[in-house]
């Protein structure tokens, strides 16, 4: 089993149900949520113009793998109505892997940790709420274009 730190946005719809509705279906497929932080109020960063998020990092225990934890991930967001139209645009529900236990990836799915998550205070703030001690490696830079 790996400790996951997931990050969760959403600003289409009922926002906090649409979260609440991710972390369900988390736990439907086995992944365990060990803690949550507080759900925040953010301004989006960067794409079109569009209404504020609502944001919330959870820690959960997972037995899958990153890329099945991805495609798990990316099947949840589709299920819930996720339509990926543009970068940085509005979404009914984001789930991202910030951190995956001590594993640093690079691929062409997936970047791990997050590559950007040190600069986004609405993944920091809700990441620092929960685990006040967490260490944090240097980011590296973005390969994929997939967050």
């Amino acid at each position: 089993m790996a400790i996951v730190y997931l990050g969760l946005g959403s600003n289409l719809g009922h926002r906090k149900k649409n979260i609440e509705t991710a972390v369900t279906a988390l736990n439907d497929i086995g992944i365990i949520v060990l803690s949550s932080s507080s759900i925040i109020e953010t301004d989006p960063v960067g794409g079109p113009p569009q209404e504020k998020y609502l944001n919330a990092v959870i820690k959960v225990h997972t037995t899958f793998p990153p890329i099945k934890l991805l495609e798990r991930l990316q099947f949840i967001e589709k299920k819930m109505g996720r339509v990926r139209t543009m970068r940085n645009g509005p979404r009914i529900i984001d789930i991202d892997i910030l951190i995956y236990g001590d594993l640093n990836l690079t691929s062409e799915k997936l970047t791990i940790p997050h590559p950007r998550m040190q600069e986004r205070e609405f993944v920091m703030k809700p990441l620092k709420e929960i685990d006040p001690k967490i260490q944090l490696k240097p980011s590296t830079s973005a390969k994929n274009e997939n967050y």
